[in-house]
């Protein structure tokens, strides 16, 4: 049982592996609102089997669930912090970026509360709590639709200048708006010229080691700071 619970909780983190792997080939292919809009399907979907995992007396709809949760997650957070970052005026760019940060710790301290035996971790309401993570998703799912992709997105990916005009006056309202169109441009033309390296190529690159050894270690350790234990 201990082995089987350590598997519950850790399989998420697998699952955040392959999400975050997989971010950039699905945000240029697809773009960032279409990759959270399916992001939130699947969230809600892995919320519903662990939701239902005590009615079929199923504890493998909890692996599978909390592995689809850990994939959306791993989507999610590259995803948003973009996102947030890129329709955000440039005088608010900073604030909205740390706000991600912000309501990723709530949301975490809001689940560990919600847990105790007081609340939803009782044992006839323990299934609403695994399926509470469909809740945010679902109002993203039904919110983010009215809003438009990516201005930097649709000019330096699809190369759609009208496109990025007209969903930076939805989101910055009516003015004159060259001058971030220009800092786009620009953006595109320097990425033009330099190389965006793969995972394996940033590891590989000499350049980089030491700054890579010290987010490795740190992100390694702050892992290692016993809340799982908790």
């Amino acid at each position: 049982l201990l082995f089987l619970w350590s598997i519950t909780v850790s399989i998420f983190g697998v699952g955040g592996l392959l999400g975050s792997s997989g971010s950039r080939y699905l945000t240029i292919k697809f773009g960032k609102k279409k990759c959270l809009l399916c992001n939130n399907v699947l969230m809600i979907v892995a919320a519903s089997i662990m939701g239902c995992s005590k009615i079929s007396q199923s504890f493998e709809m909890i692996l599978i669930g909390r592995f689809m949760c850990g994939v959306s997650a791993g989507l999610c957070v590259p995803l948003h912090h973009q996102y947030v970052g890129e329709i955000s005026p440039r005088k608010l760019r900073g604030f909205a970026n740390s706000t991600s940060s912000f309501f990723w710790t709530l949301g975490k301290a809001v689940g560990q509360i919600s847990g105790q035996r007081e609340l939803l971790g009782s044992q006839s309401l323990w299934p609403m709590l695994m399926a509470s993570c469909g809740l945010p998703a679902l109002v993203q799912l039904v919110t983010l639709p009215f809003f438009p992709e990516s201005p930097p997105y649709l000019l330096m990916q699809k190369g759609d200048q009208e496109g990025c005009k007209k969903a930076i006056r939805q989101l910055w309202g009516e003015g004159q708006h060259q001058a971030e169109i220009d800092d786009i441009m620009k953006e595109k033309a320097t990425m033009k010229n330099t190389k965006i390296l793969s995972v394996l190529e940033l590891v590989k690159e000499p350049a980089f080691r030491w700054q890579l050894y010290m987010i490795v270690t740190l992100t390694a350790t702050i892992q290692l700071c016993g809340i799982n234990a908790v």
